[in-house]
């Protein structure tokens, strides 16, 4: 689909930079960061994700709205007894806003995209104990 195609050519675009206890990590998708698998390797965790709540759909929402859904999306998290960190999703083109994301440790892939399908996300970041960030869709809403 030329869809998911030119979504798939944003993400790749973009730094998913997290602000882990001891600095901060910037992301590739595909790329390995050392920095994040000795982070994971210390802290026990297996894996991640990153998700925000703003842009659904890749629509450009209002500031305001967005702040709010991301509120929402953390307050979840919290609820949901993980402990996201603060993230930001920084795109190469300037054209397209900065969003603030959560870095979530061990959290599943599954998991990641219900909460990414509540909140209207194309995809969402995931990875392992390796530190390489990969790039899965969220199919539900398609079906």
């Amino acid at each position: 689909m030329a869809k998911t195609s030119e979504f798939e050519v944003a993400y790749k675009a973009t730094t998913f930079r997290v602000y882990l206890s001891g600095g901060i990590c910037d992301l590739r998708i595909g790329q390995a960061s050392e920095t994040l698998r000795c982070w994971l390797e210390t802290a026990g965790c297996r894996q991640f994700a990153i998700i925000t709540a703003h842009n659904p759909a890749s629509q450009l929402t209002d500031e305001a709205i967005n702040a709010e859904r991301q509120a929402q999306l953390e307050c979840e998290l919290l609820e949901g007894n993980y402990e996201p960190y603060a993230g930001q999703n920084i795109p190469d083109n300037e054209t397209w806003p900065i969003e603030e994301s959560c870095f979530v440790p061990d959290l599943t892939p599954e998991d990641a995209c219900a909460l990414a399908e509540d909140y209207g996300q194309n995809a969402v970041i995931c990875g392992g104990v390796d530190g390489v960030p990969h790039l899965v869709w969220v199919e539900a809403s398609e079906q």
